[in-house]
């Protein structure tokens, strides 16, 4: 009888234990989703369910969901030609966004546009105009078929953050200024000399003209507007 309570209580904190685990786990997985924003913001997941609401793009071809992540993909038989986004169908300006980002396959970046447009060119449709956030290759900022040119370039503190795994990223746009936390630490805050170029517009995730097979993945994607002038991931001290 004492062994048979004593393996119940074993099999009771093992069970326990593992439950733990699980949930630490989970928790880990969905980062975005454990960050604190502040009472006065209303944060809202961007591209929610299966069948992405609220979003266009090549759904269903070039970028898919797999569970809480989402997957932008390739062959090398079907590459995009012209880098292609999956945007929001809803504009934004002044917001809030907190996600995590991996490169699974090729070293091209990746990156998440802003304060633009939809853009047709080469034959696609789903381009972008406008800012792009670029990681975790090349870190810095990207004027997209306007200025054509790297508008800031990573001073060596987000490729130092960089773990080249899953990196936990918060972007705090508030123009014409851009902030950008890499792993709880701040790597960028830089303003625009051309305001009038920040304007209001679709966020996109970007998937990489290419001619090899190449996958990136994002998760999290929680967002509010109007945000608190503060980052809100950066751990003390960093």
């Amino acid at each position: 009888m004492l062994a048979f309570r004593y393996f119940a209580v074993a099999a009771v904190a093992a069970g326990c234990s593992f439950a733990s685990a699980i949930a630490k786990e989970n928790a880990e997985e969905n980062w975005a989703k454990t960050v604190k924003f502040p009472a006065s913001e209303k944060p809202v997941e961007l591209f929610a369910g299966e069948k992405f609401e609220g979003a266009e793009g090549h759904i269903g071809k070039w970028f898919t969901r797999k569970g809480d992540v989402i997957v932008a993909k390739n062959t090398k038989e079907d590459a995009p030609k012209v880098s292609t986004y999956l945007l929001t169908k809803k504009n934004y300006k002044d917001f809030r966004l907190v996600f995590e980002g991996k490169l699974v396959e090729s070293g091209m970046h990746s990156g998440i546009a802003i304060w633009g447009k939809k853009y047709e060119t080469g034959g696609e449709t789903f381009s972008y105009q406008g800012h792009l956030v670029m990681f975790p290759t090349h870190w810095g900022f990207w004027d997209l078929f306007r200025r054509n040119t790297f508008i800031y370039k990573d001073d060596g503190r987000a490729a130092k953050a960089d773990n080249k795994g899953w990196n936990k990223m918060e972007i705090l746009a508030q123009a014409p200024r851009i902030r950008l936390a890499v792993n709880g630490q701040l790597v960028a805050d830089w303003k625009d000399p051309m305001p009038e170029l920040c304007v209001e517009g679709p966020i996109g995730l970007q998937l990489h003209a290419n001619s090899v097979p190449q996958e990136v993945q994002f998760r999290g994607l929680i967002l509010s507007e109007n945000p608190e002038d503060k980052l809100i991931t950066v751990e003390p001290g960093k």
